[in-house]
């Protein structure tokens, strides 16, 4: 995809199955009335089928048409997929994100976790209301490598291999420390935490130093190492101490749901899966069959992700108009959450999709006076 700036943005969406589709309806609607507002940059948002519902029906988790189209936009905004009783003959579940991630080489997971006003304290220590990190996940190789590849022997030994390479550290190395580079310029500091299980692992260690030898190119940034299991009591400790955080498959798989934790939930925890060429924005929560259809999702990370889809887009095309776009909806967001007469079912109030879609569409004309 091209880095000029174009009049008009191409944007594949998929809103794939449960509240999915609810949340996905309801960031559409959001983008659209923001977009009114400033009369800013468009979004032509075109809607694509894929899913484990479309599996079930069609016999295909990710048609063709809709990976081409993923291919061909300037970004694609995904809503969750995935479906219980849905599953492949060899009884793996369909997982077009997956898939997604292999065909489009999105080799970084960005899980940003921030608190703000109007969310569960979780901690009870105060400093809690300063977490404020950001947790980069290597997504194209590590333990994940060994989807659809693991073996059970005659032997009754079941076997997995794990896959770390020299390119693909680095590049989520380098992402790692880029993106620690912008927060610098915001904040004022910034570090870099490498989390691995080098003390056990070869693979592990390999991956530390290739991470240490990107390091070398970003004297400004200062790092340092933790193994997996010490970052997740520091994930408890002492959240507000983190930063940027960069690690393996798997551990980042895990860390993010414990990440998404500590701010009352997933239905706060944006997403974006990034390569060099596409990207790729949604909620980190799955599809929620138990509350599917009942107008109850929390539609905050996907209103988040949204926002994370046209600051990666202002970055990518120098469109400041979109970053302004993005602090608008992340105002409006934070505005209703924090006068706190509309809140989340999620977080023990009454609001469901539709009626915290309205909200924070409501609240959209007064951040906009606020941010100008």
């Amino acid at each position: 995809m091209s880095q000029t700036t174009p009049s008009i943005y191409e944007i594949a969406v998929l809103p794939g199955d449960g509240i999915g589709v609810e949340v996905m309806q309801a960031c559409v609607a959001l983008l659209d009335a923001a977009q009114k507002i400033d009369h800013g940059p468009q979004l032509k948002m075109t809607r694509y089928d894929a899913g484990a519902q479309h599996y079930a029906k069609h016999g295909e988790a990710l048609p063709e048409r809709t990976l081409d189209a993923a291919r061909a936009a300037h970004a694609v905004l995904f809503g969750a997929m995935g479906w219980p009783n849905v599953r492949y003959p060899d009884g793996t579940e369909p997982i077009p994100q997956l898939d997604l991630r292999m065909a489009l080489d999105l080799y970084a997971g960005v899980r940003p976790i921030r608190w703000f006003a109007g969310l569960p304290k979780v901690l009870t220590d105060s400093r809690a209301e300063n977490i404020d990190f950001v947790l980069v996940r290597e997504q194209t190789e590590g333990l994940f490598y060994a989807r659809g590849k693991g073996s059970v022997n005659e032997a009754g030994e079941s076997y997995d291999t794990m896959q770390i390479t020299r390119r693909g550290t680095d590049r989520v190395s380098r992402f790692a420390f880029k993106l620690a580079e912008q927060r610098k310029r915001r904040r004022g500091q910034a570090n870099v935490t490498c989390v691995d299980k080098a003390n056990v692992f070869t693979s592990m260690a390999f991956f530390r130093e290739v991470f240490n030898d990107a390091a070398k190119d970003f004297s400004g940034i200062s790092f340092d190492h933790a193994y997996v299991d010490a970052m997740a009591l520091t994930m408890i400790k002492k959240p507000w101490a983190l930063d940027v955080m960069v690690t393996e498959n798997m551990f980042g798989d895990i860390l993010s749901d414990l990440a998404a934790g500590l701010i009352g939930g997933m239905g706060m925890a944006p997403s974006a899966d990034v390569g060099d060429d596409h990207g790729l924005f949604q909620p980190a929560h799955g599809t929620a069959p138990d509350i599917a259809g009942q107008d109850k999702a929390n539609p905050g990370a996907m209103f988040l992700s949204g926002a994370m889809m046209l600051d990666w887009l202002a970055d990518r095309h120098d469109q400041p108009e979109l970053e302004q776009r993005a602090r608008l909806i992340e105002s409006a967001l934070e505005t209703v959450l924090g006068d706190g007469a509309v809140r989340p079912m999620e977080y023990g109030g009454s609001a469901g999709t539709k009626a915290m879609t309205e909200a924070v569409i409501a609240a959209l004309p007064q951040a906009f006076a606020t941010l100008k």
